[in-house]
């Protein structure tokens, strides 16, 4: 074989060689020479070559050229932009020792596209850099409990007013309230949980509320060594949804207070049912309403429950004048307590509820017994506007007095009763003006009124405060005198009279003075007389007198001895 045939076959063989170098790699493989140009390459480095030859890729031809010089294997990125976007090349240039010698001659140029494991590397990146910024600003707090049952990791800026340094190496059960209530508790669970509402301690002593999560964690045998979780401090939603379900509470009771109140149709009979409601609803010991007459003059209304003594009582009453809200104040053994009720922003009594000084009243309570107040200060003001009302219907209009359907229809049988279940005497007067028409023809009805005013305050003056005085209409009056005996009668009358004089400057003229006619009935238990006969024998004593020339008075005959004549005056 020649010479140079033999370097043919050599040549071909370490082309072959070249090709199977390059065709292993499984990535871009070329054999370039130290000029840069391509000698070889596998599938992958054809199109590598071609932007190569085209002087596309600058970064490694002077990457060849420097492991060319420096007889030194020299590696680096290398960015190009595909179709599809930017592609990141990892490019290792590796000198070949030429068997003549150690100086250089081809030069293997390695690539790999790295494209995928940097974006893998950036996406974690900022997936890390998201979770870390998220849990910054969360206001949840993530956690990690070790194997030792300690605070391992506390995201910042720490939970419940404590920083992490405060947290980590403590166990977290010293933070929890009843901390053995949980089983188990999710700092120190060896399962998943969700959710699990736990109520811990913050840095300044007060109680809060967190939903916890967790996960536990496990080494390659697969036991337990710690927990990872997170919480979320739910205080201020449990105190929302706690002053929601107290309003809700108060709603109901007040509702239950007021439905009690209105379905009594008796004004009278309110307070009452107000009072037992209240206690009731309440868990009062006792419960007391308070009408307000004058500025000055509080009287009860109504009571409930244990109404013992309730010392220093004029105390809470002087309060109720200097506070706009309801208050507690401590009277003997019973903590009260009270708030005024209002109309039309008058004060017109108060409401107050009691129990035992060692238990207090909450601050929904102080709210409700507001609202009850405010119901309370309603139905006293129907209280009273029934009791005009009544007044009004038993009254007469211009001179105040009883009118004649009040007398008869209500006064008189309940004063008549009394007289025969008690064995009473009494005495009845029909009084009638003489010459009252004369009064108004001459001076006029104003006059004729005032002289009707002289009448009431004269008969108001010699009566007693259990006596009755009526306007039977016109210029006809009547007095009652409860449980008098007859010769204290008749001095009554003839003192009447006497007073009477007075009403002559009331006259029309001289020769018809204003006088007064006196009628008397005297009651007698044992006569059994009805109120019909002793009306009757008052009405015709009247009459007499006035037929015997007006100016005096005359005793109705008893009823025994009813038309054998009477006593005059």
């Amino acid at each position: 074989m020649s010479e140079q045939t033999q370097e043919e076959q050599a040549d071909t063989a370490e082309s072959d060689a070249i090709r199977t170098l390059l065709d292993g790699y499984p990535d871009a493989a070329m054999m370039v020479g130290a000029d840069a140009g391509v000698i070889a390459t596998n599938a992958k480095g054809a199109s590598l070559q071609t932007l190569l030859e085209h002087g596309k890729v600058e970064a490694i031809q002077a990457m060849i050229a420097n492991a060319a010089s420096e007889h030194k294997v020299v590696v680096g990125p290398i960015l190009l932009e595909g179709a599809k976007g930017e592609i990141l090349l990892e490019v290792s240039v590796i000198p070949q020792i030429a068997s003549q010698g150690p100086a250089a001659a081809n030069l293997l140029v390695l690539s790999h596209d790295v494209t995928l494991e940097r974006n893998l590397r950036s996406a974690l990146v900022e997936s890390r850099q998201r979770y870390k910024d998220l849990v910054e600003v969360s206001s949840d707090f993530a956690w990690e409990i070790g194997s030792d049952r300690t605070f391992g990791f506390v995201s910042p800026p720490g939970a419940l007013g404590f920083t992490p340094e405060d947290l980590l190496g403590k166990n977290p059960a010293d933070y929890v309230i009843d901390a053995e209530q949980y089983n188990p508790l999710p700092f120190l669970s060896d399962r998943a949980m969700d959710s699990v509402e736990i109520w811990m301690q913050t840095s300044s002593g007060e109680n809060a509320c967190v939903v916890a999560s967790c996960l536990p964690l496990t080494d390659d045998s697969g036991r337990w060594c710690g927990v990872r979780g997170i919480c979320r401090d739910v205080t201020e939603d449990r105190k929302r949804e706690a002053a929601l379900r107290n309003a809700q509470e108060r709603e109901r009771l007040l509702g239950y207070i007021v439905n009690a109140i209105r379905d009594e149709l008796d004004p009278l009979n309110m307070l009452e049912k107000a009072s037992k409601a209240t206690s009731q609803a309440m868990g009062g010991a006792g419960c007391r309403v308070y009408r307000r007459l004058d500025e000055d003059d509080y009287v009860i209304a109504a009571d409930f429950g244990n109404v013992g003594e309730l010392e220093g009582i004029a105390d809470l009453l002087v309060r109720l004048d200097e506070e706009s809200e309801a208050f507690t104040i401590n009277l003997g053994n019973w903590n009260v307590l009270a708030a005024s009720t209002h109309y039309n922003k008058q004060i017109n009594g108060a409401i107050c509820i009691w129990k035992e000084s060692k238990e207090e009243w909450d601050e929904g309570f102080h709210i409700l017994i507001g609202d009850v107040a405010n119901q309370i200060g309603i139905a006293n003001e129907q209280i009273a506007n029934h009791e005009r009302i009544v007044n009004l219907s038993r009254t007469d209009a211009m001179t105040g007095l009883l009118n004649r359907r009040a007398f008869f229809e209500e006064e008189l049988p309940r004063r008549f009763s009394r007289l025969e279940r008690d064995n009473l005497t009494a005495a009845l007067l029909y009084l009638d003006l003489d010459n009252f028409k004369l009064v108004n023809d001459v001076h006029g009805h104003q006059a004729g009124d005032e002289a009707l005013i002289f009448l009431r305050d004269m008969l108001l003056e010699f009566s007693r405060p259990g006596d009755a005085i009526v306007r039977l209409g016109g210029d006809e009056f009547a007095l009652w005198l409860d449980g008098v005996a007859p010769d204290v009668t008749l001095r009554r009358v003839e003192t009447i009279l006497k007073a009477s004089e007075e009403l002559m400057k009331y006259s029309g003229d001289d020769d018809h003075p204003l006088g007064l006619s006196i009628g008397v009935a005297l009651y007698d238990p044992k006569d059994m007389e009805s109120i019909e006969d002793m009306v009757s024998r008052a009405d015709a004593a009247m009459y007499e007198v006035k037929r015997d020339g007006k100016g005096g008075y005359r005793v109705a005959p008893p009823p025994s001895t009813e038309g054998e004549g009477g006593g005059d005056g």
